[in-house]
């Protein structure tokens, strides 16, 4: 399996990202995909789901900024993160059935799956 992370990088506050999150190898064709980040100093914090189903679920920290979709025929996650701050800096994993905040790249299985990351630095 592989996950892919991109669209990170420098903004200024106020400012907007999209990042995107490519899956392959996946034997479930539209498994629970969220986003999850991990500043300087700081715990592994979720930010956002979406299930098989549609439903999307925020961090109340993200809540009315940030927009989680899917393209399954693309296979990719997005996040739109707009009216960027400055505490919305850090690296953001995307996670595939994750089932415990890891922020590390691990395709092993065990807690889901997760990407290498992307850093986004609101500055």
């Amino acid at each position: 399996v592989q996950l892919v992370e991109s669209g990170g990088g420098l903004v200024q506050p106020g400012g907007s990202l999209r990042l995107s999150c490519e899956a392959s190898g996946f034997t479930d064709d539209d498994p629970d995909m969220s986003w999850y980040r991990q500043g300087s100093g700081t715990e592994c914090e979720w930010v956002s789901s979406t299930t098989t189903f549609g439903g999307t679920e925020y961090a109340d920290s993200v809540k009315g900024r940030f927009s989680i979709s899917r393209d399954n025929s693309k296979n990719t996650l997005y996040l739109q993160m707009n009216s960027l701050k400055p505490e919305d800096t850090a690296v953001y994993y995307c996670a595939v059935d994750a089932s415990a905040p890891l922020c590390i790249y691990d395709l092993g299985g065990d807690f889901g799956y997760w990407g290498q990351g992307t850093q986004v630095t609101v500055s």
